[in-house]
């Protein structure tokens, strides 16, 4: 049976001028994690944009683009629990700082190559492996440490503040300059923008205060942490419910979204780079709408059930693109989409910020990424394939349509929605060192 958190009074949240979500700015930690992260956020767009284009320009189909999928995530879910271990271990802001110098160095060897023309199919995908180890570090990390960095009161418009809401690599502009770059000057200097961002986050993110570790003296062995936190996971039905649907939803989503949508928009629309661009921006716009929306009204009485009706909704969207023609008619798609993504991921987040202890969070951040992305290197290996053997139209449609189903018979779950009648506890900030 789920523990009911204890209720605390309700405080009104600080403004600035009225406007909610720029009140945590006040806070100088989460200035410069928002700094660098804004920084990081746009060179994440850029590089959605690059890794596509260039998979397909050394092989014009979709199964060099799932191979690339399969060698980032695979790394990216093997090392997730121990990156959320040291999170609850080791200071955050240092991990974060070292995620970022690993995803630099990556993305760097990439783009040395393209520049030299001497990249080949094999360094993409031996590279983005590297990639996603460091994101395997730097997922949990960051998703433990707002709480460290805001007040209580703070966390919701906190977490809706667009370069820190949600797990998504979606940015309006990152990915409309990405698409320009890579049309302009090649994916070589795209990747190099990236590689740039990264290096102006860890410069961000070291200017932060230093914080002793959330579990100093630790004597526990990584193995009975992660049991602990699994434990914790199994003992809520609205966590692991949630992890299990966004398992089973992603294996059905992702690989068939991040491999099939830049093949319509290159063989199917006929645009470019810039088209794809464009496409994936439109999903950030969607996004900030919605995290200002969200950042200002704060989580509704419903929420869970909104944030599960959110995530129906975009993964729906999967369906709509193969029914149209044209770059901006799947822009209108993607920006909905976005809108309901992070009004969803936006909710999701700060449940966790509001009912996770701190000593808890790294380990809980690390199985919410590993169980709902466990699947997804099946998904990327899969999409290829299955878009061979059924069509890439066809795929989509059944992907985003039975995801959307699958997405809403979670809501049937008893227990599922019970944090909607809860209120969060006080939770004690990290001394700073």
């Amino acid at each position: 049976m789920d523990q009911v958190p204890p209720i605390e009074p309700r405080k009104p949240a600080p403004t600035v001028g009225g406007l909610r979500i720029l009140a945590p700015l006040r806070e100088r930690d989460f200035a410069l994690l928002f700094g660098g992260s804004a920084v990081s956020l746009f060179g994440d767009g850029v590089y959605l944009v690059a890794i596509a284009w260039q998979a397909y320009e050394l092989s014009n189909s979709p199964t060099a683009l799932s191979l690339v999928g399969v060698a980032w995530t695979l790394p990216m879910v093997a090392l997730l629990l121990v990156g959320g271990v040291l999170g609850d271990r080791f200071d955050r802001r240092r991990l974060l700082i070292v995620s970022d110098v690993i995803r630099a160095a990556a993305v760097t060897g990439i783009g040395a190559l393209a520049l030299s023309g001497a990249l080949e199919l094999w360094h993409l995908v031996a590279l983005v492996a590297v990639y996603g180890a460091g994101e395997a570090l730097f997922a949990p990390t960051f998703q433990a440490i707002v709480p460290d960095v805001v007040p209580v009161a703070s966390l919701s418009p906190a977490t809706s503040a667009p370069p820190i809401a949600g797990p998504t690599k979606r940015n309006a502009t990152g990915s409309a300059i990405g698409g320009a770059l890579v049309a302009g000057l090649g994916t070589g200097t795209a990747f190099m923008v990236d590689a740039a961002t990264f290096a102006v986050s860890a410069l961000c993110v070291s200017r932060m205060r230093r914080r002793g570790p959330v579990r100093e003296g630790v004597q526990e062995s990584v193995r009975s942490e992660i049991a602990e936190g699994f434990a914790f996971v199994r003992a809520r039905t609205w966590l692991w419910a949630t992890l299990l649907s966004a398992a089973v939803v992603l294996l059905l989503y992702i690989g068939p979204f991040e491999v099939l949508v830049p093949f319509l928009v290159k063989n199917t629309y006929g645009g470019g780079a810039g088209a794809l661009g464009l496409v994936l921006g439109a999903a950030g716009i969607g996004a900030i709408v919605s995290a200002l929306f969200l950042g200002q009204r704060g989580l509704g009485q419903r929420h869970v059930l909104w944030m599960y009706l959110g995530w129906a909704f975009s993964v729906a969207c999967l369906a709509a693109y193969p029914l149209v023609g044209l770059p901006w008619q799947a822009m209108v798609i993607s920006f909905a989409s976005g809108v309901a993504l992070t009004l969803a991921n936006i909710t999701w987040t700060t449940l966790m910020h509001l009912h996770v202890p701190a000593q808890m969070l790294g380990r809980v951040s690390g199985f919410d990424w590993l169980v709902s992305i466990g699947l997804t290197p099946i998904s990327f290996a899969l999409a290829g394939p299955v878009a061979g053997a059924l069509g890439v139209e066809t795929t989509m449609i059944v992907c985003g349509l039975l995801s959307c189903v699958v997405t809403l018979a979670f809501l049937l779950v008893p227990g599922l929605r019970d944090p909607e009648r809860w209120r969060a506890p006080v939770r004690p900030v990290p001394a700073e060192t």
